[in-house]
């Protein structure tokens, strides 16, 4: 089993990005972390490393593996950026235009941990423009903020232009409504090797419940799917507070059981499939996780739990009671009010905050659980969740590889107009390729 350690990195304001846990190489992403959409292929690739758990599939890795993974000017071949991306890119590389504009240009300290400074300039110039159009008197109904929610997302994400993306509508829970997918798939996998289909991951978006649908997350998705080399069904859930807990589970639950079921029309290995979500999605990953293995409420005999799990800064306590809300509860885009915000629709009763289906770090049961992926980021009110979670997964026997990105806020995983940002969620998706091959290799009909 893998040990649970915090690589939690302190290194004052100097950008640095964690290591995997367990890893006997040590991913490079140097090349990564300099450049901005409008100059991606300013750098020269790092040192080339082979994979530590074995053969990669094939595709556009190459045979220099990492080093195709994290060169900077390679991948800039496969992404899309919108015209407003671009320019924001351009922005962010010139931090002292936001500083003029009246961002703080004092490197940002809490708790022992320093800012990134990529990040910092994001969040002064989301200062500035709130100033400016007198967008920061309170926190907003998230209800209102849908569309605003997935225009900002599709803006600061490339959009991978070797995945295929088909959208498609399944079977909903009983007496519930169909659920809408969209399926990615990296061009050439799972083509010409039969007896070798790829793994399957369904992923569930963040938004607090509430915001977020396949367009907020399709670039996540496709980055997903071309890291991994696994197909992957992003599951467009029932929103609260139109559908309050538990119609979110009861869809992720529905989802996972037809990716399960219908390995044969997704050209993917039967049985092979685990699970992966940010934020409120990973949340719901962990419930599915949970609530699907033997003996649970949504077990059923012909639908086997996941082999692998990712959490990404996942939600994972309704009660909202850990010291990182109460140090990193404002400022860095995901607060407390906000949270509070997202709670109050989702879980409108507070009777169900202690349901382990809302608060799966309530379970006392964590016996035989996937193996897991856990990611937090250091200027995160849900920081502590995670670390607490990772740890609980570890003392029941899970195999964990825990990741804390300690220069980085919530939402990091979606923000590659900082090169950082795109670096580490690259690093992200290759861990959980890594535990995907790790634990189940690949197999046919």
């Amino acid at each position: 089993m893998l040990a649970v350690a915090d690589r939690c990195r302190r290194t004052g304001s100097r950008p640095v990005g964690a290591r995997a846990l367990a890893s006997p190489v040590r991913p490079r992403h140097d090349g990564a972390v300099t450049e901005t959409p409008a100059d991606a292929a300013a750098h020269e690739p790092p040192a080339a490393a082979d994979g530590p758990w074995g053969r990669r599939p094939p595709g556009p890795r190459g045979p220099g593996g990492r080093r195709a993974l994290y060169d900077r000017r390679l991948r800039a071949t496969h992404e899309q950026w919108t015209v407003p991306g671009r320019l924001l890119g351009a922005l962010l590389a010139r931090p002292g235009l936001i500083q003029a504009l009246g961002a703080d240009r004092t490197p940002v300290e809490r708790d022992g941990r320093v800012l990134h400074p990529g990040v910092q300039a994001l969040l002064g110039l989301t200062t500035v423009l709130d100033k400016v159009t007198d967008r920061g008197g309170g926190t907003p109904d998230p209800v209102g903020t849908r569309e605003v929610f997935v225009a900002t997302t599709r803006m600061v994400m490339p959009s991978r232009t070797d995945v295929h993306a088909v959208g498609r509508t399944i079977p909903g829970p009983a007496g519930a409504p169909d659920v809408p997918v969209r399926v990615y798939r990296r061009f050439g996998v799972g083509i010409g090797r039969p007896g070798h289909r790829p793994a399957a991951i369904a992923y569930f978006h963040g938004g607090g419940w509430v915001v977020g649908d396949l367009d907020s997350h399709d670039a996540s998705c496709r980055l997903i799917a071309a890291v991994t080399g696994c197909v992957v069904v992003a599951v467009d859930y029932r929103l609260a507070p139109e559908h309050p807990f538990p119609a979110a589970v009861e869809d992720s639950v529905a989802a996972y059981a037809w990716i399960q079921r219908n390995h044969g029309i997704l050209g993917t290995a039967p049985g092979v499939v685990g699970v992966m979500g940010d934020s409120a999605g990973g949340n719901l990953a962990a419930v599915v996780a949970q609530e699907t293995r033997p003996g649970r409420r949504s077990a059923v005999d012909d639908v086997p739990p996941p082999v692998a799990q990712c959490l990404i800064y996942p939600a994972l306590d309704a009660r909202f009671v850990t010291e990182s809300f109460r140090v990193m509860g404002d400022r860095f885009f995901l607060t407390r009010e906000g949270m509070e915000a997202f709670r109050a629709h989702y879980v409108p009763d507070p009777a169900d905050y202690g349901d382990v289906r809302a608060s799966p770090a309530l379970c006392e049961d964590l016996d035989g659980l996937a193996p897991a992926v856990v990611v937090t980021a250091g200027f995160d009110p849900l920081r502590d969740e995670g670390t607490a979670y990772a740890a609980a997964l570890a003392g029941a026997g899970v195999a964990v590889e825990y990741r804390c990105y300690d220069d980085m806020v919530h939402g990091f995983f979606g923000m590659g107009v900082v090169p950082d940002c795109l670096a580490l969620a690259t690093e992200v998706c290759d861990a959980m390729g890594s535990l995907m091959r790790r634990v189940t290799p690949h197999r046919g009909d």
